[in-house]
């Protein structure tokens, strides 16, 4: 097997990879906001509760060759369920491509690595749709997820992996990804007397100092999410001419933020040197 053709191969299981944690994260979305084990029982029908198949559970194929419908009842299935697993899977791959780069770099710290990034990834987008769609961010995708951030960090350091925060800076931007939203919580009951900002936000930022460390990346990561939602937010009272407090949940952003952070956040450091000198 030549170079080249190993590493599309590699590339190809970081996508199997990511669709099966998609498959995985539908059972997420859909049941951690009713407080349901994501584990048992097996996937169902939404409509009719019959037990799906594992031929019928294949991520992505299994809704074409079902035409999008249950084999028992004939019920639609959203589309989102393989839009889920599909979104997951390109992600994968580009993670893989980011932190892996070539297979020269095809060892057990980027490895890991990958595995420890595509976990905050999974994190993020499950976060994103059961945020918009039920108001909350499960603690499993933010407080719980900062022992697995600060125990990754010195795991990879151990192993040799430099681009990761240390464990000290990982605990370090915790605090402050945590503190400096409990601290705007705090401010808003002040001010407004009133929740400016949700705790399951402050949570959320504490995992994303975590896996980065605090500085540049907190301050980068609440400059992009909030700048893009504004600008989302200032559109949608635009479209639907309704007034600006509309009711948009932060966490999507954050994540947004955190995304953009991993994949391209030394280029937004090098810009923004520039920008200020």
């Amino acid at each position: 097997m030549t170079v080249d053709a190993a590493w599309l191969m590699f590339q190809a299981f970081a996508g199997i990879f990511g669709l099966l944690f998609g498959s995985f994260m539908n059972v997420c979305i859909a049941r951690m906001p009713e407080d349901r084990s994501v584990v048992y029982p097996g996937s169902a029908c939404p409509s009719c509760g019959t037990a799906i198949k594992p031929y019928d559970n294949v991520p992505v194929l299994a809704w074409l060759w079902l035409g999008g419908k249950c084999r028992a009842c004939k019920a639609s299935i959203s589309p989102l369920y393989p839009l889920v697993e599909a979104m997951f899977g390109v992600l994968a791959v580009l993670l893989f491509r980011h932190v892996v780069r070539d297979i020269a770099y095809f060892d057990a710290p980027h490895l890991v690595a990958f595995v420890w990034y595509g976990w905050l990834c999974f994190a993020i987008v499950a976060m994103t749709f059961i945020d918009l769609r039920h108001k909350i961010i499960p603690d499993e995708f933010s407080i719980y997820s900062v022992p697995v951030g600060i125990g990754g960090a010195a795991l990879l350091h151990g192993l040799g992996y430099e681009l990761a925060p240390t464990w000290q800076q990982s605990v370090v931007g915790a605090l402050a990804g945590g503190g400096l939203l409990l601290g705007v919580i705090g401010l808003g009951w002040l001010v407004y007397k009133r929740e400016a900002m949700g705790m399951g936000d402050a949570k959320l930022l504490a995992a994303f100092g975590a896996w980065f460390g605090a500085l540049p990346a907190i301050p980068a990561i609440l400059i992009v999410g909030s700048v893009v939602g504004s600008l989302i937010g200032v559109s949608a009272a635009l479209a639907t001419r309704s007034s600006l407090k509309l009711a948009i949940p932060f966490g999507p952003f954050l994540g947004f933020g955190a995304i953009v952070w991993l994949f391209f956040g030394d280029n937004l450091v090098i810009r923004w040197a520039h920008l200020f000198g």
